[in-house]
């Protein structure tokens, strides 16, 4: 069993180690659009699990996969599953350029999120776990989109935290692969301050329309957790 686990709102628990950590703008993605109780969904680059336990934590119980390729990670996340009964969530240890190829599984989900790799240039960490998840060596922003697009039924909804740098290559890839930007929100340390991260929730194939939401605001909690 890991050592001593992260602990959220209601109680669940969140395994971590270095290299399979999770920080706010995770926590500002799983909150900032929830799958229905029930609906199917999926978390890509879900790294130890954070999203899709942040989703069981507010009452999600509907099926949920949790795809992630580190190993070590995936396997933090099965552990939390097991600690805290959350059998409906499914660790899959995969590459999600290879997800949903062929099969029931294409246009099965409701819900989906990620939280892709942010640099695809500049300083790389020296371990090659951490550099693996902040660049985009194993996945692209255009991997990230069209593992989503393939899973999710027409008008399912796909939500995608990224650099506010990279807003319009986003949109460009959240449309092209049918994913129409409906909702988007800045976060920011507070009133003022420059963003640092933008979330923005699609839905696949739908019409043009796009509400921009309330600031994020780091200071007043909105990445705050634990009991």
């Amino acid at each position: 069993m890991p050592g001593n686990p992260e602990i959220l709102d209601h109680g669940t628990r969140v395994f971590t180690a270095p290299g399979a950590t999770f920080g706010s703008d995770a926590l500002l993605l799983a909150r900032f659009a929830l799958p229905k109780p029930r609906q199917r969904a999926l978390d890509l680059c879900s790294g130890c699990g954070i999203v899709a336990l942040v989703w069981h934590d507010e009452g999600h119980r509907g099926p949920c996969t949790a795809v992630e390729l580190d190993p070590d990670a995936s396997a933090l996340c099965a552990a939390a599953v097991r600690e805290n009964g959350a059998d409906h969530i499914t660790p899959l240890c995969a590459d999600l350029r290879d997800f949903c190829r062929a099969g029931p599984e294409q246009g099965w989900y409701d819900f989906a999120a990620c939280n892709p790799p942010y640099f695809a240039a500049g300083p790389r960490s020296p371990d090659p776990v951490r550099a693996a998840a902040r660049h985009t060596d194993s996945c692209t922003l255009a991997d990230a989109v069209n593992a989503a697009a393939r899973a999710l039924r027409e008008g399912g909804r796909f939500t995608l935290c990224h650099r506010p740098d990279q807003l319009a290559e986003v949109f460009c890839a959240l449309r092209a692969a049918r994913l129409e930007p409906k909702r988007l929100a800045f976060a920011r340390q507070r009133p003022g301050s420059t963003p640092w991260l933008f979330v923005t929730e699609a839905q696949k194939g739908r019409r043009p329309g796009l509400r921009l939401e309330p600031d994020l605001l780091v200071e007043t909690g909105a990445a705050r957790y634990g009991i």
